[in-house]
């Protein structure tokens, strides 16, 4: 009896086990599929899966081809995979923010809308997640090349409404904050 049910707990740690090692060999199956359609990113424009053409964006913004590649991004951010398409709009800021960069200030009636698009995508990925730090620092790094409109109007309200109280303490300065 001890000798059968020892034989039987080894059966079923074996059946558990080839169960386990059937289900890493499919998601192991999954996993160089995916590889092998981001590695034939390039050439293959219509892949079906959010990695492949994630892969396929990259490749275009590194080759310069900012349209193809913030195209490819948008479609991205429109997707069903949540982790992908927050990255995407955090990579179509920045492709927006370099290509607006790249214009110099020479060039400003160009890159002025490029930085404002740059912004919405940064405040979308900060609205997918607030915790994205990268995001927010790119975002005040926009602000710093472009300040917004309602900023520079209340600083110069405030400015002009700005009162001076005079102490009558001795030793006192006038403008406190």
């Amino acid at each position: 009896m001890r000798r059968r049910t020892v034989h039987w707990v080894f059966g079923v740690v074996a059946a558990i086990c080839a169960v386990l090692a059937a289900w890493q060999g499919l998601r192991l199956r999954e996993a160089l599929r995916v590889n092998a359609a981001i590695a034939a990113a390039e050439v293959k424009p219509g892949e079906s899966q959010p990695e492949a053409q994630f892969a396929r964006a990259v490749a275009l913004a590194k080759r310069g081809d900012f349209d193809a590649a913030l195209k490819d991004y948008k479609a991205l951010s429109r997707g069903s995979r949540a982790d992908i398409a927050t990255d995407a709009l955090y990579n179509a800021g920045n492709l927006q923010l370099r290509e607006a960069l790249k214009a110099g200030n020479a060039a400003g009636v160009k890159a002025l809308p490029l930085i404002e698009l740059a912004k919405q995508s940064y405040r979308n990925v900060l609205r997918r997640d607030p915790g994205s730090w990268d995001a927010r620092y790119n975002l005040e790094r926009a602000l710093w090349l472009a300040p917004e409109l309602d900023d520079v109007l209340t600083e110069s309200v405030q400015r002009a409404g700005e009162s001076r109280v005079m102490s009558t303490l001795q030793n006192t300065r006038a403008d406190l904050p």
